[in-house]
């Protein structure tokens, strides 16, 4: 999704942050504080002009801050909370220019407005593409100063002094050279009657006290650890029914006939009913009960008959061979500088090689589900919510009423890596279908749609199968002179809400991100893309996205030059990164702090061991790794050790961001060892953690992340950490072995 940044342009570009003190009545009802919002108004609207009005005449805004009478400060995420840290670094910004006390900082989650709440790198409220604290750093940093200043001037009529002489730590606004204070409580129902100031001065780095400075308590923390916090499927309403539907076994399929006999006898089951499925081809039917257990075994008693007269049937072996035959002919030009046909012609040496990545499904640890209230003229959504303006809109449509008509509750999500913000809405619309369909049938209840993790698996929306065919030209000195990539891949934005972002060229973004602007150096680069439109298979998005497979076919391609070329790997990227001092940056902190120059250690006798390099950008970050690997005689893989070097700018959350890299080095190593979903005959072969292979604690290897100081402003850290790694492992084992890896999962590859 992080694509919308790239393909539509930023009017908010051109526009003023415009602070505006809430209503209390309207936005806190009734509980007495200091609430605030931002709100982003165009030039032209300065004075107020074009504002919406709210309750008593007060502005809509934007509410991201409120200052309670015990002194507690709440902040308002507009971004999903997944397990990213999203909720605790936004709090960070808050209270860093409010100087607030951090163990008095709360978060709750924004409902859906697009009007207060939108992303502003791509003008839809969601959380994706790594952008959440790069699209909100001055945002949110304004809104705390904004309330600092108003608190401040309250404290200072209070006290009959100065505004300048007082000083504002830990919640509370002194007067040091008194001796008085006052905590934010007892200031703010003073302050939320002052005028908002026109204009604040935010802090410089020096100043900081927490952003980059402390290990700061998550604030998602203490709720998961005592079971407190709220995932959808901890949600409980009155009278609510249990509801998991029945999926087609191949992509395509229709419902033919249902026999619901025996699903109608099993304890707690209530009904089972038919709806026209939103996002698949014709009916499908859900089993409701009034739990969990019970819908799914009334689900599985369900006797179905499907037509498959117009169902995929294609296998994964036909699928590349088909793959194979497109990438032997001309694509869509993406990228044209020079000609590299003639400059391979020319070359002393040309390198052949083909990469294939399969499909991979998200595998988050909470199956999809969600909760849907319906009524006559209202529809509200309880939802681990990642895709707020796309899905109240789509829900909206499907059933009639205005976007304003549909609320969403922003839950906690047990992880997405991009499931959760499906371009068609796919799992929230099924929810409400089947809501719908229930009303119709006479259960007039809130309704949780549940899928298990078999449903998750085999349910569609996977990363793309990929493959990709290249020609690297050499000279006589071993330098690049030609560069020529052939991609073929489904796109995950045709055919979705998304493809009028595409552009003129057709070209979808995602798919060619991380190739298209190659930083090698390179006199000639020639990109092309087959799109098919005719596999069937639903596609989405995925942890890293596009670059998941750019990055491994060019990481390890300009390895291998530079095997051929008879140099380093390292130095030899870093000989072709002259104009990219931040590319050139983590490589070099990584290539130090793994101790590059020196030798790796030897394995026990018949352990070959190796050390590989990768260097990437994606989601305006920075990241290098270094792998190093242990080779078996009977050709078990360890990956030993993994150093890795970021610079995403301005580092808020030190320690989220080494988590974060952490786990995108633990979901991407998964995916480069094990993972990958099958098709036979149509039908995806896993279903769930056995046949789709995940990463197990003892595979986990020591990782070490060095964060480089940047004074940048801030970048992605949730997704970038990925592109990197299966690159720097495969190019390892060829250290080790003298074997290329171009095919993921590596599995028993080096067992053969």
């Amino acid at each position: 999704m992080h694509a919308l940044a790239k393909r539509q342009d930023r009017p908010e570009a051109a526009a003023e942050l415009r602070m505006i003190n809430v209503s209390r009545r309207g936005f806190m009802k009734g509980t007495a504080g200091l609430a605030l919002g931002l709100y982003l108004a165009p030039l032209s609207g300065r004075g107020g002009q074009g504002l919406a009005a709210g309750q008593d005449g007060a502005f809509a805004p934007n509410a991201f801050l409120r200052v309670m009478t015990d002194g507690e400060v709440v902040v308002i995420a507009k971004h999903l909370e997944m397990g990213q840290g999203t909720y605790t670094g936004l709090a960070t910004l808050v209270a860093e220019e409010l100087d607030a006390d951090w163990q008095r900082v709360s978060v709750e989650g924004a409902p859906a407005d697009t009007q207060r709440y939108k992303n502003l790198l791509f003008g839809l409220q969601g959380t994706g593409g790594s952008t959440s604290i790069a699209n909100a750093f001055e945002q949110m940093r304004q809104a705390g100063a904004t309330a600092r200043a108003m608190l401040v001037s309250a404290a200072a009529a209070r006290l009959d002094v100065p505004a300048e002489r007082l000083t504002v730590r830990d919640s509370r606004v002194l007067h040091e050279a008194s001796g008085r204070e006052l905590g934010f409580g007892e200031l703010a129902e003073a302050a939320a009657m002052l005028p908002v100031p026109a204009s604040v001065t935010l802090k410089t780095p020096d100043r900081f006290t927490l952003i980059g400075k402390q290990r700061l308590h998550r604030q998602d923390g203490p709720a998961k650890t005592d079971g407190s916090a709220r995932f959808t499927q901890d949600v409980r309403l009155e009278g609510m029914l249990i509801a998991v539907p029945a999926h087609p076994p191949r992509f395509g399929s229709r419902l033919a006939s249902v026999d619901d006999g025996e699903a109608l006898q099993v304890p707690g089951v209530v009904a089972s009913v038919r709806f026209p499925s939103p996002t698949r081809d014709g009916d499908l039917v859900a089993v409701l009960a009034r739990n969990t257990w019970a819908a799914i075994r009334g689900r599985d008693a369900l006797t179905l008959e499907w037509d498959d007269s117009d169902a995929l049937t294609l296998s994964t072996d036909a699928l590349e061979a088909d793959y194979r035959e497109r990438a032997g002919r001309p694509g869509q030009p993406v990228t044209r500088r020079g000609d590299a046909e003639t400059a391979l012609d020319e070359a002393a040496r040309v390198i052949e090689a083909e990469y294939v990545v399969p499909y991979l499904a998200h595998a988050a640890m909470e199956p999809l589900n969600c909760v849907v209230e319906l009524g006559d003229d209202h529809c509200t959504i309880h939802n681990g919510e990642q895709w707020q303006t796309m899905d109240q809109q789509q829900v909206a449509n499907l059933l009639g009423l205005s976007p304003r008509q549909v609320t969403i509750h922003q839950l906690y999500a047990g992880g997405s890596f991009g499931r959760r913000a499906n371009p068609v809405s796919d799992y929230v619309l099924e929810a409400a279908a089947i809501a719908q369909a229930a009303r119709a049938h006479g259960q007039d209840a809130p309704i949780k749609m549940v899928w298990t993790r078999e449903d998750d698996t085999r349910g569609g929306h996977y990363r793309p199968f990929n493959l990709h065919r290249a020609r690297l030209g050499l000279d006589a000195d071993g330098r690049l002179t030609a560069w020529h990539q052939r991609l073929v891949g489904q796109s995950i934005m045709m055919g979705t809400p998304m493809e009028s972002m595409m552009g003129q060229d057709g070209i979808d973004p995602t798919s060619v991100e991380g190739i298209a602007e190659l930083p090698y150096a390179v006199p000639t680069l020639n990109v092309e893309l087959h799109t098919p439109r005719d596999i069937g298979v639903p596609v989405q998005w995925w942890r890293s996205v596009g670059h998941t497979h750019t990055a491994f076919s060019t990481e390890s391609l300009i390895d291998e030059a530079a095997v051929a070329a008879g140099q380093d790997p390292y130095r030899y990227r870093r000989e072709r990164l002259p104009q990219h001092p931040r590319w050139r940056g983590v490589l070099d902190l990584a290539a130090d702090k793994a101790g590059w120059s020196s030798s790796l250690a030897a394995g026990a006798e018949g352990v070959r061991r190796g050390r590989g390099i990768a260097v990437h950008q994606s989601f305006g970050s920075f990241v290098a790794q270094v792998a190093e690997v242990s080779v078996h005689g009977d050709g078990r893989l360890e990956v030993d050790r993994v150093v890795c070097a970021v610079d995403c700018g301005l580092a808020i959350n030190p320690d989220m961001i080494r988590a974060q890299m952490e786990g995108g080095i633990g979901f991407a190593l998964a995916a480069t060892l094990h993972s990958e979903l099958t098709l036979e005959n149509g039908r995806v072969q896993q279903d769930n953690f056995d046949g789709f292979r995940v990463l197990r604690l003892d595979e986990m290897p020591r990782i070490e992340v060095h964060i480089l100081s940047s004074a940048e402003a801030p970048t992605g850290v949730g997704e970038p950490g990925v592109p990197p790694l299966a690159p720097a492992v495969t190019n390892a084992i060829h250290a080790a072995t003298g074997r290329r890896i171009r095919r993921l999962p590596i599995g028993d590859q080096l067992k053969a």
